[in-house]
C-alpha cells in the first residue's frame, strides 16, 4: 500500500537542484526513509541535468536501475541533489545551478562532484543519499561534509541510468549519516543487472557487524606523503592507531605507482568524457539548433554555449589525447600506469586485508579558492588509485583539524564491501 511523504523542509545550502514535495513511498527496508538523488541518475519523469545548461528541461522516460531498486525497497526519493556539471570537479560549484554549501561552515565547499548529496545529508535534510564516484566524488564530499560515502567495486552496483562521464571508472555509490545506514543502502542498490554489460553476478551483501581484530591494516607510506596537511595526516595516524587498539595489526607499506596514478586518471577520464560527451550536439540532446547556418557553426554555438568551462577543457584535453599521434604519447602510456596501480594494489593484498590513509589530503577548501585547475587536480590524488583499480573504498569520518572534519579512507579487495563496512563500523562504534 503506498503512503504519501510531504518533504518542505527549507535548504540553506543549496544541496538540491529539483525538490519533489509529495511522494509517495511503499514497503521495504527502507520504507519512507528520504533519499536524495545526484543529478546525473536518470529518475522519470523527474529533470535530470547533470548541473549543466545543455541539459536543462531533460526529463528521462525512464529510471536507472538503482532507482527501481530503491522504489522497490519503499524510499521516499525526495529530490536530485546539486553536482558539478557533468560530474567535473572536487568542489561543487561549476554547476549552473550555483555553488552548494558545507554545511559544518558555509564559507567552504561541501566537495564534489556529489557534494549536494554530501550537504543534503550533513544538514539533515535526508537520512540517506545517492553519489557518483569517478576520481573520488563520493568520498571527498563525505570527508568535507563530516559523513560516511562509499565507492563500492567497479560492477558491483549497475550504472544503467547513470549519465556517463568516464565509464571505466565511474561508480554509484550510497552516502549517509553512519555505517550502519550506508550499509543499508548499499545493500539495496547492489546486485545484478543485465542491461549493464560491466555488471558482475554476485550474492546479496551480509549484513554489517564490527569485525576488525586479527585484521592486517596496510598503511602506504605515499598516502603521507607530500601535499597532506600535517594535521589531516596527524588526525589520520591516530584513527589508523585506534585500529590496533581493537586488535588489527598496522603493516606499514610503500605503493610506488603513486606519482603515476593522477596523471593516468585524468588522460583516462577526460579521454573518456571527449567521446561520452560527443551526444549532446542539440540533435540527440541539447538545445536544438538554429538551422539557418551551417551544421558545424551550428554544432560549435550549442557545446559553446552548453558547457562550462571546466568541460570544454576537459573534452578538449580529452579529444587531444586521442587524436591521430599522440594515442601512444598519452593514452597508451596511461594505460600503462593504470596496470600498474592494479599490480601495486594486487601486491600489497597479498600481504594486507585492508589499506588504510587519508581521503583528502586537506580539510573542506574556502568557496572560490580552487579556481586554479591543476590546484583542483592535485586534491584527488589520494582517490583516484582506487577507481583506476575498481576497488571499492570508503570514507568515515575520524576527527577533525583546523575545526573542520577529516575523512579516513578504507579501501579493500575487489568485492570485498563487507570487509570495508565491517572495519568502519567498527571504528565507528569502537568495537571489534
Amino acid at each position: 500500500m503506498e503512503k504519501t511523504f510531504i518533504f518542505d523542509r527549507p535548504d540553506p545550502c543549496n544541496a538540491f537542484i529539483k525538490i519533489c514535495e509529495n511522494i509517495t513511498y511503499g514497503e521495504g527496508p527502507l520504507s519512507g526513509i528520504p533519499v536524495g538523488i545526484k543529478d546525473n541518475i536518470s529518475t522519470a519523469g523527474i529533470e535530470t541535468t547533470c548541473g549543466s545548461e545543455i541539459l536543462k528541461g531533460y526529463i528521462p522516460p525512464y529510471n536507472a536501475h538503482v532507482i527501481t531498486l530503491l522504489k522497490s525497497a519503499g524510499a521516499a526519493i525526495v529530490g536530485k541533489t546539486n553536482m558539478d556539471e557533468f560530474g567535473m570537479g572536487t568542489t561543487t560549484e561549476s554547476s549552473i545551478f550555483g555553488p552548494t554549501k558545507n554545511p559544518v561552515d558555509p564559507t567552504r565547499a561541501p566537495g564534489g562532484s556529489s557534494g549536494g548529496s554530501a550537504a543534503a545529508v550533513g544538514s539533515g535534510l535526508v537520512r540517506m543519499a545517492l553519489g557518483t564516484d569517478t576520481g573520488g566524488s563520493v568520498r571527498c564530499p563525505a570527508s568535507f561534509c563530516g559523513i560516511v560515502g562509499m565507492k563500492p567495486t567497479y560492477g558491483r552496483v549497475s550504472r544503467y541510468g547513470l549519465i556517463a562521464y568516464a565509464n571505466s571508472m565511474e561508480q554509484i555509490g550510497p552516502m549517509a549519516a553512519n555505517v550502519r545506514d550506508c550499509a543499508l543502502l548499499y545493500s539495496v542498490i547492489a546486485g545484478y543487472d543485465p542491461r549493464d554489460g560491466t555488471s558482475i553476478d554476485k550474492p546479496a551483501p551480509a549484513p554489517v557487524t564490527p569485525v576488525i581484530a586479527g585484521k592486517k591494516i596496510g598503511v602506504p607510506a605515499e598516502y603521507f606523503g607530500e601535499g597532506v596537511d600535517p594535521a589531516v595526516a596527524e588526525t589520520v595516524t591516530q584513527a589508523i592507531e585506534k585500529f590496533a587498539d581493537l586488535g588489527a595489526e598496522i603493516v606499514p607499506c610503500t605503493m610506488p605507482s603513486m606519482k603515476y596514478a593522477l596523471a593516468s586518471y585524468y588522460v583516462t577520464s577526460m579521454s573518456e568524457a571527449s567521446s561520452n560527451l560527443g551526444r549532446y550536439d542539440g540533435v540527440r540532446y541539447g538545445t536544438a539548433p538554429e538551422m539557418v547556418q551551417p551544421w558545424h557553426e551550428a554544432f560549435s554555438a550549442i557545446r559553446r554555449a552548453g558547457f562550462g568551462e571546466e568541460v570544454r577543457r576537459r573534452i578538449l584535453l580529452g579529444s587531444f589525447a586521442l587524436s591521430a599521434g599522440y594515442q601512444g604519447k598519452y593514452y597508451a602510456k596511461a594505460q600503462a600506469a593504470r596496470q600498474m596501480v592494479r599490480d601495486d594494489f594486487a601486491r600489497l593484498f597479498a600481504e594486507v586485508d585492508i589499506i588504510a590513509g587519508p581521503t583528502m589530503p586537506t580539510v573542506a577548501f574556502r568557496l572560490g579558492e580552487e579556481a586554479d585547475p591543476l590546484s583542483m587536480y592535485l586534491a584527488d590524488i589520494l582517490t583516484v588509485p582506487a577507481n583506476l583499480a575498481g576497488i571499492p573504498a570508503i570514507s568515515v569520518p575520524c576527527g577533525e583539524a583546523h575545526s573542520l572534519p577529516v575523512g579516513l579512507q578504507l579501501m579493500g579487495r575487489h568485492f570485498a564491501e563487507d570487509e570495508i563496512l565491517a572495519a568502519a563500523l567498527a571504528y565507528e562504534e569502537g568495537s571489534a
